[in-house]
């Protein structure tokens, strides 16, 4: 979109915040750029130029605005929505690939040359994939030094910064501030009270975001021991590279409040990444609703709801393994089952609150459960078995950088693996926005009383009209019912 520069000059002097994130402004007489919908005068239209990527600003010399904190916009929908090799970096960059296994791990998961993926992100964001990564460091940094009492030394090597030297030029030459100096410029102003061990944290989104599936679904099929709703907060545990972390996500009436305790503050930047995910909130709302409102029969169920998410997962393996166990379930049914699991094999954690007690199981621990232990169908048990050996032989990945139709061809292979469950790990493991359940329950019965087909495959020629968006479509659909994965809990 940084191209269409008549867009973009329009977008920056209406304050539109629907594009924040979509491209950057930078203003030439002050050298800082801003998000479109910075609360400042807009500059005159000869001074501003565009960029695709906060990194590109940074790279190309400008600061970051001290008003709006371009920095912590919501990141590009595209990167969620599109499964080309471009999209799958910026995924895996943004979990921190590049800080833990540098360029050359980027380029090994992607299949590609390191100076393949350079060219392509140069070409497509001005920026490479070290630039890209420095840039999220930098908003790492500044989390860590706003919102904790961690020594700057720590701050640095926490955020992924290889020297305290670098950390100091960093920070200085992306917020044109030292770190001290912005550390005692957030003490100024209002802050909630620190807790010991606690980030806190607003993570931004595009409104409007209707919470009620999103949180509701999420709460709904918790499983015991690993998630809770508790005080208007879904909280749960996390696997994460250096250790693991506790999470509580509160749904506020412009950002989602979030709150981290982690074992390792190297975490911090895959720990906020998988948040997101989990909440879909870099997704634009408004072009999803408006490609579904063209449907007259689902007009209304946008109308009645608009900005429903996709809830999705902290973990590709996890939800694989929680989908079969759903198979032809209740869901109280497969939140047992994997309550069971999680007792027998996942690892114990502390949690000052008490509710939560085991990180789920990894592909790895449950390779040697006995079959016979599990009370499941003969056929059910195949399907388990099978599926984690896949994940823990590292014969299937299901990350957020996965290619989408491959790895529903190598589901589809797995024994006791139909349309349902293939689809169900592509629209909330994997992140696909079209993955499509024409075979569901709900969908089936949201079909016959809207008057839509009913057969699956007149539903699904039904549906071409809702695409690229058919798994948001799933979440309207899903309204139909009164189920308890449509309302926040009380």
């Amino acid at each position: 979109m940084h191209t269409d520069t008549e867009r973009c000059v329009r977008a920056v002097q209406s304050k539109d915040a629907r594009f924040d994130g979509w491209f950057f402004t930078a203003v030439l007489t002050t050298r800082i750029y801003c998000r479109p919908s910075c609360p400042v005068v807009p500059p005159k239209v000869r001074n501003m130029t565009f960029y695709p990527s906060a990194a590109a600003c940074q790279q190309a010399g400008f600061r970051a605005c001290k008003r709006c904190r371009p920095d912590t916009s919501p990141g590009s929908p595209e990167w969620n929505a599109r499964a080309d090799s471009v999209a799958r970096a910026m995924r895996l960059i943004r979990d921190g690939v590049v800080d833990r296994e540098g360029v050359p791990g980027l380029a090994s998961r992607l299949g590609y040359s390191a100076r393949q993926i350079e060219r392509q992100l140069l070409a497509e964001l001005g920026a490479g994939p070290l630039a890209l990564a420095r840039a999220q460091r930098a908003q790492t940094a500044r989390l860590l030094i706003e919102t904790t009492a961690l020594p700057m030394a720590e701050v640095a090597f926490a955020a992924g910064f290889s020297s305290i030297r670098t950390f100091n030029e960093t920070v200085r030459e992306v917020f044109g501030l030292a770190p001290g100096e912005l550390r005692t410029r957030a003490a100024r102003g209002p802050r909630p009270a620190a807790v010991p061990g606690v980030i806190a944290l607003r993570l931004p989104y595009r409104a409007p975001l209707n919470p009620s599936n999103l949180f509701g679904h999420l709460a709904a099929t918790a499983v015991p021991g690993v998630e809770e709703w508790r005080d208007g907060a879904y909280r749960r545990t996390l696997t994460l590279p250096y250790g693991h972390g506790i999470v509580a996500l509160t749904p506020k009436s412009d950002h989602i409040a979030c709150r981290l305790s982690l074992t390792d503050p190297r975490d911090l930047t895959r720990a906020i990444s998988r948040c997101r995910w989990l909440l879909d909130l870099d997704a634009d709302p408004v072009a999803v609703d408006a490609q579904l409102r063209t449907d007259p029969l689902l007009a209304p169920l946008v109308d009645a709801g608009p900005g429903r998410r996709v809830p999705r997962t902290v973990d590709g393996a996890e939800f694989a393994v929680r989908a079969v166990l759903g198979q032809q379930v209740s869901t109280a049914a497969a939140r047992t089952h994997a309550a069971r699991l999680v007792t027998a094999h996942g690892v114990p954690v502390e949690d000052p609150e008490g509710g939560l007690t085991h990180l789920f199981p990894t592909a790895g621990a449950l390779a040697g459960l006995d079959p016979e232990a599990l009370a499941l169908p003969r056929t059910r048990r195949t399907t388990l078995t099978t599926l984690v050996a896949a994940l823990a032989e590292d014969r299937l990945r299901l990350d957020t950088d996965t290619d989408w139709e491959r790895a529903r061809a190598e589901l589809a292979a797995l024994p006791g693996f139909g349309p349902w469950t293939v689809e169900s790990i592509a629209m909330r493991a994997l992140g696909d926005p079209d993955a499509f359940l024409p075979t569901d329950l709900g969908i089936r019965r949201a079909a016959e009383r809207l008057g839509l087909p009913a057969t699956p495959a007149a539903l699904t020629a039904r549906a071409a009209g809702w695409r690229p968006w058919r798994a948001y479509a799933v979440q309207y659909l899903w309204t139909v019912d009164d189920h308890p994965i449509n309302h926040l809990p009380a």
